[in-house]
């Protein structure tokens, strides 16, 4: 008996639902306070994911990007919250340069006939993304959602396992984020077994 394997549509959907199932939660702990994102990673995780999802489609991803797609749109809406509510006001020069670096390399996927370059650098700047988030979780490890991470570690599988075509060009995005989202992961839980949660 031969075991069907699910189709590109399913691991697409599959991936689409947990998109959705992480993100509900973490923009419902935003409006309690629970969680406060740094609005510097939210624009940086934005704007590259959705040109990312423009560049897996030139090169053929198929139903594969479409996950990528829907949590570009989302990511800019948590970034607008972010700002709105002024989640995490505490902006470094460390925040500053994390972010000017990742807006300058942004116009560098425009000038690229290449997807390839176009993903490689995006992919960069969205790992740069993590630095201001990496910065306020090692201060304030309890005010990140654990399961959110983990949620989207597994959705980037699924994306991988969803494309249609299979290059450097479409798995290096969903890829390297899902090993970036296991780092902060490991680092969060290290932190909260050295730091007591305030009481505020």
């Amino acid at each position: 008996m031969e075991l069907s394997i699910p189709s590109k549509e399913v691991f697409a959907g599959i991936a689409i639902v947990l998109t959705l199932y992480g993100f509900i939660p973490y923009l419902r702990s935003i409006f309690s306070g629970s969680t406060k994102p740094h609005v510097f990673s939210w624009v940086i995780w934005g704007s590259t994911t959705f040109v990312v999802f423009l560049a897996q489609i030139q090169s053929g991803a198929g139903v594969g990007a479409w996950p990528i797609g829907i949590s570009g749109s989302i990511t800019l809406l948590v970034a607008a919250l972010a700002y709105m509510r002024r989640a995490d006001i505490s902006i470094t020069a460390l925040d500053w340069s994390f972010f000017i670096l990742a807006m300058l390399s942004l116009p560098l996927w425009y000038v690229t006939s290449d997807p390839l370059w176009t993903v490689i650098i995006l992919t960069v700047v969205d790992i740069l993304g993590f630095g201001p988030t990496l910065r306020k979780a090692y201060a304030m490890p309890h005010s990140e959602s654990l399961p959110f991470y983990l949620i989207f570690t597994l959705r980037n599988l699924c994306v991988v396992l969803a494309l249609e075509s299979y290059s450097l060009t479409t798995v290096l995005f969903p890829a390297a984020i899902a090993v970036a989202c296991i780092g902060l992961i490991l680092m969060v839980v290290v932190r909260r077994r050295q730091v007591i949660p305030s009481s505020n």
